[in-house]
């Protein structure tokens, strides 16, 4: 297209990042571009994104909790923020017509930088996967990607996405060989405990640990017990249903113990309530509205629900399985002499005969004048 080109790559906690990202700038060079940039971002992106999406407990369609679509607005961001600096007039992106991410990149870019032209070669030309992979190889640019096992593999801090090959029939069970976070090596069953301080997780058995190291830490021990997996069909932003599979050890244990100390420090409509936006705050990540005005006003009223969510939860692990055995806070709405019925019990039992009354009061009236046998249809 006769333009300059500068290449941007952010490491968002991808697998192998820290040792290729000087690779990817020589790449990058070779390839033609007069500059390229390589930017750490995993502390930015575990604070100000993964933080947000985990008091959200957010997950799509109720299993996946985003990986892929929560690392594309701190790339983009990152990407804009480039060529401002380069005084760029537009952005490239690799996304094909058929995916999610060519949402996000550009509805984040517009978001963002609404003057920025957006260039996307890949879905323009057309290629297939295959296509794609003879053009890498005739340009001797290195890819994972084979003829063999054409599988398009995208990963960070909060887990890995696998897709396409032998996987795009939907009742084709995944090859051993696709999972590389949730490998089954541990043999005892073992307990371990996640701290939070205001719905933010800071420890892991009492250690205090940077987000990134607890993130990581954590997806260890849980993904060696073979717990992590997610093979679902999603329906993508683009109205087509899409086989997808996931390796999400560490963001799924984490959005279960969050979840569950949720249960004791927050009052019960104001849970009810939080768990109603849940979803609709998860179809906003994945449809690549990030940086937009309603994500804005969810993000305000989670955060103000998460001021007590404080404690701990424990997880019990073991072969294949990671769930809920414990969890404590400073701040609980648990009252032990309330909810016992022991001798300890302070609950005024004589209370409930009028409110039981009175809040069956009218079902009890629908019963005398409308109930069964007085209507048309009994």
């Amino acid at each position: 297209m006769g333009l300059d080109v500068i290449a941007v790559a952010v490491d968002v906690g991808q697998e192998g990042a820290g040792d290729e990202m000087d690779k990817v700038r020589e790449r990058a060079l070779a390839a033609g571009a007069i500059e390229a940039e390589v930017i750490d971002a995993k502390d930015e992106y575990a604070t100000d994104f993964l933080v947000p999406a985990l008091k959200a407990n957010a997950m799509y369609e109720g299993r996946y909790p985003l990986v892929s679509a929560l690392s594309r607005p701190v790339i983009v961001k990152h990407l804009v923020n480039a060529a401002r600096r380069h005084g760029a007039d537009a952005v490239g992106h690799g996304c094909t017509g058929k995916g999610n991410d060519q949402v996000r990149f550009e509805v984040s870019t517009r978001a963002l930088a609404p003057d920025l032209e957006v260039i996307a070669p890949a879905r323009n030309w057309g290629l297939t996967r295959d296509e794609s992979i003879r053009y890498a190889e005739v340009r001797g640019i290195p890819i994972t990607a084979t003829r063999e096992k054409l599988y398009s593999i995208d990963d960070n801090l909060w887990g890995r996405a696998i897709e396409c090959g032998e996987m795009e029939d939907p009742w084709r069970e995944p090859p051993p060989g696709v999972w590389l976070l949730t490998k089954h090596t541990a043999t005892e069953p073992t307990d371990i405990t996640v701290s939070f301080e205001a719905g933010v997780p800071v420890a892991l058995d009492g250690e205090k640990l940077s987000l990134v190291d607890l993130i990581n830490k954590l997806g260890a021990v849980v993904g060696s017990y073979g717990w992590g997996r997610i093979d679902m069909v999603e329906n993508r932003r683009v109205g087509i249903k899409s086989r997808e599979t996931y390796e999400c050890p560490a963001s799924l244990a984490l959005i279960l113990a969050h979840n569950d100390l949720e249960s004791i420090t927050l009052e019960r409509d104001l849970a009810r309530e939080k768990a109603r936006l849940e979803p609709r705050y998860a179809e906003l990540i994945y449809d690549g509205l990030w940086f937009s005005p309603l994500k804005r006003a969810y993000d305000a009223f989670i955060d103000d629900s998460q001021k007590f969510v404080t404690g701990d939860v424990r997880l019990h692990l073991s072969d294949g399985s990671c769930r809920v055995t414990g969890r404590r806070s400073p701040d609980a709405l648990y009252d032990y002499e309330l909810a016992t019925y022991d001798a300890a019990d302070s609950f005024r039992h004589a209370d409930s005969e009028g409110f039981v009354r009175l809040w069956g009061l009218s079902v009890q009236t629908w019963a005398q004048r409308q109930g069964p046998g007085r209507g048309q249809d009994q």
